[in-house]
């Protein structure tokens, strides 16, 4: 063997695998499991970062959450508001009370929220309900608007935040302006037309005094800061099913 030869044997590189590289080598284009579930990590941190809203997915118990806490919610305000026939003064202070109420069925019903639209849905399904009852359409329509503006206040938190929760039912107290818009735009024709008469005079005679437009933003005031208490009675009395949701 001529000395050129013996040099190009000694410099070339070796070709064959060794057993650690043969064993890890893997073909290319295929992620391992630990790569592909890096991959998911990222692409989820990237889409919460960017704050967009998770998929609008609706499961069985999705549907059932909303139908059934939407009744709830509904009932309870729906009685309080009844003690109201006893007289106008007596309905003005009732009002604000049924938030405080109402606020922990609700703040429970947050508890349930996994997927996108779920609130949205809830305001939907509540305006339907009170528009059956006598509602005017300006309520129904304020009130599927804070179902939507309450969907982005939870998803501001990433449907994990308790404060965001709270705030969530703050927002959506304003609903209880939405039946009293007909009375800011002419008092006299909302007094005849919802059927006051049978009332008797003695009732009709006080409502026309006590219940006036100032009254009126007062009590609203009043319902969206009972609002906030009734969401923190809420978050108090769920702090178990607060935990156990993950809400902090």
């Amino acid at each position: 063997m001529t000395d050129e030869t013996r040099r190009s044997a000694t410099t070339q590189p070796s070709t064959t695998p060794t057993p650690s590289q043969s064993s890890t080598a893997q073909p290319s284009g295929v992620r391992t499991p630990t790569q592909q579930q890096d991959k998911g990590s990222s692409s989820t941190g990237r889409g919460l970062s960017a704050g967009r809203l998770p998929a609008v997915r609706f499961s069985a118990r999705d549907l059932l959450n909303v139908a059934i806490f939407a009744v709830i919610y509904f009932v309870i305000v729906f009685a309080i508001a009844m003690l109201g026939i006893v007289s106008p003064l007596v309905m003005l202070f009732t009002l604000p009370l049924s938030a405080i109420a109402a606020g922990v069925p609700y703040l429970l019903f947050l508890t349930r929220v996994r997927h996108a639209g779920m609130v949205a849905l809830f305001g939907t399904v509540l305006a339907l309900l009170f528009l059956m009852v006598g509602h005017p359409w300006q309520s129904t329509l304020l009130t599927i608007v804070l179902g939507l503006i309450g969907e982005f206040v939870l998803a501001a938190g990433r449907y994990r935040s308790k404060w965001a929760a709270i705030w969530t039912y703050v927002v959506f107290s304003a609903w209880f302006a939405g039946p009293w818009i007909p009375f800011f735009l002419d008092p006299a024709e909302y007094i005849r037309g919802r059927g006051t008469e049978s009332m008797g005079a003695s009732y009709m005679h006080d409502f026309a005094q006590v219940v006036t437009v100032p009254a009126v933003l007062i009590m609203v005031a009043a319902t969206v800061i009972c609002g906030l208490l009734g969401a923190l009675l809420g978050t108090a009395l769920l702090s178990k099913h607060f935990r156990k949701a993950g809400l902090a």
